[in-house]
C-alpha cells in the first residue's frame, strides 16, 4: 500500500514593468506577468522575456509556505537617442538629490553668444505642454569655471576667474547682478557639508552598529538609495560583516552576497534584509537609479543598468561618450549621456537615451 504525503509549496509572485512578459522557469514557459505561481521548494532558474526588451534572469530559491516576490523592470534593447543641447555642454554636474544637472556653454565661432553661460536642466520629464528645456541661470564666459549644487539643489556656487558667486538654480542672474562672495565661500561649503553629513547621520541610525562602523572608518564615500533602504559604498579598507545582524525576513533575496569586504570594491548593503552585494571591483562610476532597485554604471565605452545586487547587467548604450557623464532621469525611463560620437573636433552635447 502506497502512502502519499502532502508537500507544502512555496509561492513565486512575478511582476514586470512593462507587464505582459513571458515567465520561463527552468526552460519551460509557465505564464505571463503579473502572476502568482505555486512551486515545490527548491532552486529555480527564472527568466522574464518580452520582445524589444533585454531578458531578465535570476536563480531563485523557493521555500515552503513562503511568498517570494520578483519585481522585474525590463529595459529596451534598441533604445532611441534624442539631442537635448545643440551648442555644446561642458562639465555636466549633477545635484546631490539627482534632480538637476548644470552644464556650461562656452564661447565658440559656431555658438550664438546668447547661448554662452551656465545652464540647468531638470531630470524629471514633465507632461506635454510644460517646458522641459534647460534653463539659463547666468551668462558670460565660463572657461575653466567650476560649480557645485547646494544639498537641496536650489543654489549653485559658481567659481570663475572673476570671483565666486551664489546663484539661484531656478532663475536667471546676469553677470552685472552677480555678487562676489569670495569671503563666504568656505563657510558656505562648510554649511553645505554639515547639512549633507547631518542627513546621512539621520539615515544611518537605521543601520546596524557594525555597518555604521564600516561606513565611518573603512569607506571613501557612500550614498543611500532614493528609498533610503540601501547603501552604495566604496571600501578603502578590508572588513568582515558579521552574519545575522538582523533576523532574516521570509522571502528575502537568495542571491549570492559578499560579507568579506575588499579594498577598492563597491558594494550595496540592503538594510532591510541584512545582505551585502559586490557590484563592482574597479573604479567605475555608479549611480542609483530612481527606482532604488537598479544602478547605473558609467563604464569605458558603455553604459550599463544592473540590479542592485549586481545581477542582470544590461548594456543600454555602447559607443563613444565622455565617461562618466551618464545620468538617470527621475522617472527611470531615460538616461542622459554626454557625447560627440567619437568626433574629437566636435563639441559634445547632451542626449537622452530612452530605455523604457
Amino acid at each position: 500500500m502506497k502512502t502519499f504525503r502532502f508537500q507544502p509549496n512555496g509561492i513565486l509572485v512575478v511582476k514586470s514593468e512593462p507587464d505582459g512578459a513571458s515567465v520561463v522557469i527552468n526552460g519551460s514557459l509557465k505564464t505571463a506577468t503579473n502572476a502568482t505561481i505555486s512551486l515545490p521548494p527548491g532552486t529555480y532558474d527564472v527568466e522574464v522575456k518580452k520582445d524589444g526588451f533585454f531578458p531578465w534572469y535570476k536563480r531563485l530559491t523557493i521555500e515552503k509556505e513562503i511568498v517570494t516576490q520578483a519585481g522585474v523592470s525590463l529595459f529596451k534593447n534598441v533604445p532611441s537617442l534624442s539631442p537635448v543641447t545643440f551648442s555644446g555642454a561642458g562639465n555636466p554636474v549633477v545635484s546631490e538629490d539627482a534632480s538637476k544637472i548644470a552644464f556650461s556653454v562656452l564661447p565658440s565661432p559656431n555658438v550664438d553668444s546668447a547661448k554662452v553661460g551656465l545652464w540647468v536642466m531638470d531630470t524629471f520629464y514633465l507632461p506635454l505642454g510644460f517646458n522641459n528645456e534647460p534653463k539659463k541661470v547666468t551668462d558670460g564666459d565660463l572657461t575653466n569655471a567650476n560649480y557645485v549644487f547646494s544639498p537641496d539643489s536650489r543654489q549653485i556656487l559658481l567659481t570663475t576667474s572673476n570671483g565666486i558667486f551664489l546663484l539661484d538654480s531656478g532663475s536667471f542672474t546676469s553677470q552685472a547682478q552677480r555678487v562676489n562672495i569670495a569671503a563666504k565661500k568656505d563657510p558656505t561649503l562648510l554649511d553645505w557639508q554639515k547639512e549633507s553629513t547631518a542627513k546621512k547621520a539621520a539615515l544611518s541610525r537605521n543601520l546596524p552598529p557594525e555597518i555604521n562602523d564600516i561606513l565611518s572608518r573603512k569607506v571613501s564615500s557612500f550614498t543611500f538609495s532614493p528609498d533610503e533602504q540601501m547603501v552604495l559604498y566604496t571600501a578603502t579598507s578590508s572588513a568582515v560583516i558579521p552574519d545575522n545582524l538582523i533576523k532574516q525576513l521570509p522571502g528575502a533575496s537568495s542571491q549570492k552576497q559578499e560579507r568579506d569586504v575588499q579594498v577598492g570594491h563597491k558594494y550595496v548593503y540592503d538594510i532591510k534584509e541584512d545582505r551585502n552585494f559586490s557590484v563592482s571591483d574597479g573604479g567605475v562610476a555608479l549611480r542609483w537609479m530612481p527606482s532604488s532597485r537598479h544602478l547605473l554604471l558609467a563604464g569605458s565605452g558603455q553604459v550599463v543598468i544592473m540590479d542592485y545586487d549586481g545581477t542582470n547587467r544590461q548594456i543600454v548604450y555602447s559607443g563613444s561618450y565622455l565617461e562618466p557623464s551618464a545620468f538617470p532621469y527621475i522617472n527611470s525611463t531615460k538616461i542622459l549621456i554626454l557625447t560627440n560620437f567619437g568626433a574629437t573636433s566636435a563639441t559634445p552635447n547632451l542626449y537622452t537615451l530612452t530605455v523604457k
